[in-house]
């Protein structure tokens, strides 16, 4: 017979939106399972996510030493166990009043204008949709929020900024809920949302355990041995939750989870229209009040008895929809208690006229009796249950009944430390913990209990696998590698899990090692979980914990490296300020080297003081890199070169603005724009030489020299007074390369001599003499000119020549600082451009027939006051001396002797 389609009438006529079957057809309201994934749910809470754990936890500064073990064990919010649920805010209002769903759940319809969907959201979400990637532009704020939050507080109020960033993701996550309605099921925006959210989680977990590990610390384990002998359940289990911080830590882990369930609950209200309102399986009533009238029999069996115990007693059905409703209150029970939510549960099991199973959920709470210390004469209540072994086993062996609902079993299971049915209805990574972690909180109070003589003998009759288990941190995470469900394996790898995993098991080093395999691996880390990974570290170095130092190094380096790439300037000096001095400065200098802008470069160096950044070590870091990532070794004047100014080049011309900020850099800015032109002049890039040269503010000199007369100093150290004498050689240099660039483009200019016409007219003849007079007077001022631009670069290239001092690009203080790359460049430099410039003043001197003082640099060069043959190589040497030769042959075919003087008779 088919039990699912019973001809029994409907109960007796209500209305026809009140009967069950009605409601039943006209919507289909889904209720989240547990485990349930938060992104992927189509259910739209009708509620903003609660920004604070409903726990007594977190309504306090740390894990509470109190001798009430309500404020350990408080159940509004936290696990339903020991002590009685003080009434909070949402377990003080009367299941039955008529407008409480409306009081505490908003209908998914109205909700949106005044609770979930504000109008600043709304108006963002709306903006965000016009993006193209939504997600990440919504969640693009929080790094410099997050580094907002992290300057703002000082390593004395660490936990107010977890709690700064818990509220930041929190407020993200509502903006991407918002945008994940109205645009749809968007896989990147739905898959940030769930990364935040896991972030939000993941700092409340952090910072509930590290607020007791932080206290434990602090109290240095003076309360180990307090404990005072008792005759109550109570004031045991306080004790033992304050001496024992395994148990208290446990304990957060399930108030943690507790938690994460109920924030992913949202809006069950619309679950409880299905149900009666005072009337317990009302079909089945029905039925036998009809049986009764008629006096037949059923086609269908059927209970004969409406107590809380026939169906299993007689082995008989409920009718079909009794059945349905039943199985959908269980399974809400259970979603309820997973939430740590007892006392609600407790309260729509009366709502539905179930109050015998509201009954089976109170007693688990622990036996007090203040009258036996008190000392007072006047009777307190007494609290908790007597009996509560006897409850316990019963719980027990209703958790291993077959018939049962597997949620009902759950629920029983979860009260009295059944695993097994508990973990039967764990669908999720955080339901699989969160079972193992109550089941672990449940077997070490008992065992307290027993040690202390309180439990009753009815503990005996548990199985002795529960009574012995040996439940640990470590125990229970092993037992989830080796999970038969495969969501709970994959969600075992999930990066924000094993986060989590290790910080319940404090294990640091364990967590630096995933840190450590994932900056490695292949695929890149999502940003928001490198910033995430970031700012742990930070935390914990921020309360003194031994780290491995290297993979923070790594962790901070490769965010550091994501804030470069995203070009989030502003954040850079901050991170970098948090890796050892040598690091960061390379890590900046290297950053700066990206930035490209005039007007970001001031605020890129004010930024790294501010972090406090050693900028002169960064700056002078940066040019040397890019002055010394060309490779090109110094070059004879003889090879051809390429000349011209190129990209690299550009580089390192633009480099030196990074010294020309501070003028404090000014000593500095001399010997890196030195250094610089020392590679240009070897390779005959004089343009780029130029360009750096005018880089270098005309006052540096007397800047350098203000500096040093400032703080006493009665001269400059020998290497700034070198440089600044370097700068006056390449200056020298310079000057006297552009007077034969100039020479050289004036002598080629020469006015071209008019051709006369042949047998011309008498006009033409009259037109030839007058351009034949411009020529002569256009060649009298180019001649004119021609002289003053060859004694200028005879005078330039002199200067150059015979240097005053010691030489031309030869330092004047001998006490500085050996350079040995530097001594090289420079003596490369005299050899390759001192006998350069001498060539182009010999052709100067010959061009414009100046034979004689052409003759007369021969003494100069052969010197031994200025020494100027060691710089020239034998070929050079050859080559200079024949083309001295062809001007003695010059004056010779003017009359005068080899030297150009006149022949004596």
């Amino acid at each position: 017979m088919d039990w699912g389609h019973s001809e029994l009438p409907s109960p007796v006529v209500r209305d026809d939106e009140v009967t069950v079957a009605a409601r039943r057809r006209r919507k289909k309201v889904a209720f989240p399972s547990p485990g349930s994934s938060p992104v992927m749910s189509s259910v739209t809470p009708a509620r903003s996510l609660m920004r604070n754990t409903p726990a007594s936890l977190y309504r306090q500064a740390v894990t509470p030493r109190v001798p009430d073990v309500s404020s350990i064990l408080a159940p509004g919010g936290r696990t339903p166990r020991y002590t009685h649920t003080p009434r909070n805010a949402l377990s003080s209002m009367n299941l039955d009043d008529s407008d409480w769903t409306n009081s505490i759940y908003t209908s998914p319809v109205s909700g949106m204008d005044t609770s979930f969907f504000t109008d600043d959201i709304t108006n963002l979400s709306s903006a965000l949709l016009k993006e193209d990637d939504p997600g990440d532009a919504a969640a693009a704020s929080l790094f410099p929020e997050f580094l907002g939050a992290f300057l703002k507080h000082s390593s004395s109020a660490v936990f107010e900024l977890l709690e700064d960033y818990q509220a930041l993701c929190q407020d993200k996550v509502d903006v991407l809920q918002s945008v994940v309605l109205r645009a749809g099921q968007n896989s990147k925006t739905a898959g940030v949302r769930w990364l935040l959210q896991q972030e939000y989680c993941s700092w409340r977990l952090i910072t509930s355990l590290y607020r007791d590990r932080v206290q434990l610390a602090m109290e240095d384990d003076m309360m180990t041995d307090m404990t005072v002998p008792s005759k109550s359940e109570k004031v045991v289990v306080e004790q033992l939750f304050q001496r024992d911080s395994i148990i208290r830590q446990s304990q957060l882990v399930v108030d943690w989870l507790e938690s994460i369930a109920k924030d992913q609950i949202g809006d069950f209200s619309d679950n409880i229209e299905y149900y009666a309102k005072n009337v317990c399986w009302e079909n089945t009533l029905h039925a036998l009040k009809m049986r009764r009238k008629s006096g037949s029999a059923f086609t269908v069996p059927l209970v004969t008895e409406l107590d809380p115990d026939a169906p299993l007693r007689q082995q008989r059905p409920l009718a079909d929809l009794d059945r349905e409703d039943d199985a959908r209150l269980l399974k809400n029970l259970f979603t309820l208690i997973r939430a740590g939510m007892t006392e609600e549960a407790q309260r729509l099991c009366k709502r539905c006229g179930q109050a015998w199973r509201a009954a089976t959920l109170e007693g688990w709470k622990l036996y007090h009796d203040p009258n036996m210390t008190s000392g007072s004469l006047e009777l307190k209540p007494v609290e908790g249950n007597p009996q509560r072994g006897i409850w316990k086993a019963c719980c027990w062996r209703m958790a291993e009944e077959e018939q049962l609902n597997r949620y009902e079993k759950a629920i029983y299971a979860s009260l009295s430390g059944n695993l097994r049915p508990l973990l039967a209805v764990c669908e999720s990574w955080e339901d699989c913990v969160w079972a193992h972690f109550r089941v672990m909180v449940d077997s070490l109070v008992e065992k307290d209990l027993m040690s202390s003589g309180m439990a009753n003998q009815e503990v005996e009759t548990l199985p002795r696998d529960y009574l012995e288990a040996n439940w640990t941190m470590e125990k229970v995470f092993e037992e989830l590698q080796a999970s038969e469900l495969k969501r709970v394996l994959e969600e075992t790898k999930e990066h924000y899990h094993v986060i989590q995993k290790f910080v319940i098991l404090g294990d640091l080093d364990g967590l630096l090692d995933e840190f450590a395999d994932w900056l490695t691996a292949s695929k890149p880390l999502p940003s928001h979980l490198l910033r995430f990974m970031t700012h742990l570290v930070l935390f914990f170095r921020s309360l003194g914990l031994a780290l491995k130092e290297e993979v923070c190094i790594d962790v901070l380096k490769a965010y550091v490296s994501l804030l470069i790439r995203d070009q989030q300037t502003d954040l850079v000096a901050s991170y970098v300020s948090q890796l050892p001095a040598e690091l960061a400065t390379a890590q900046y200098a290297t950053f700066l080297e990206t930035v490209t802008q005039p007007e970001i470069r001031p605020r890129c160096l004010q930024l790294a003081t501010d972090a406090g950044l050693d900028v002169a070590a960064i700056t002078k870091l940066v040019v040397e890199t890019v002055r010394e990532r060309d490779e090109t070794e110094f070059t004879h004047h003889s090879q051809t070169l390429e000349t011209g100014t190129t990209k690299e080049d550009l580089k390192k011309i633009d480099v030196i603005d990074w010294l020309l900020f501070d003028p404090a850099h000014r000593a500095e800015s001399l010997k890196q724009s030195n250094a610089i032109m020392r590679k240009f002049l070897a390779l005959q890039k004089h343009d780029a030489a130029k360009a750096v040269f005018s880089k270098v503010p005309e006052d540096s000199m007397r800047e350098i020299y203000c500096q040093w007369a400032g703080v006493g100093q009665t001269k400059a150290p020998a290497e700034d007074e070198n440089a600044i004498r370097e700068h006056l050689c390449i200056r020298a240099y310079l000057e006297a390369h552009e007077a034969f660039t100039d020479w050289f483009s004036h002598s080629s200019s020469a006015p071209q001599k008019p051709a006369p016409a042949p047998e011309a007219k008498f006009t033409e003849k009259v037109a030839n003499e007058m351009r034949e007079k411009e020529y002569q007077s256009s060649l009298a001022a180019w001649s004119c000119r021609l002289d003053v631009l060859t004694e200028d670069v005879k005078e330039r290239i002199y200067n150059v020549l015979l240097f005053v001092d010691g030489g031309w690009m030869v330092d004047n203080r001998q006490d500085s600082e050996q350079d040995s790359e530097r001594s090289h460049q420079m003596a490369a430099l005299r050899s390759l451009c001192l006998p350069r410039l001498s060539f182009l003043l010999l052709s100067v001197l010959q061009n414009s027939s100046r034979h004689q003082e052409a003759l007369r640099l021969a003494d100069i060069i052969s010197s031994d006051q200025h020494r100027l043959y060691q710089v020239f190589s034998k070929e050079e040497l050859r080559r200079f001396l024949q083309k001295l030769r062809e001007s003695s042959l010059a004056l010779l075919d003017r009359g005068l002797d080899p030297l150009g003087y006149e022949l004596q008779p």
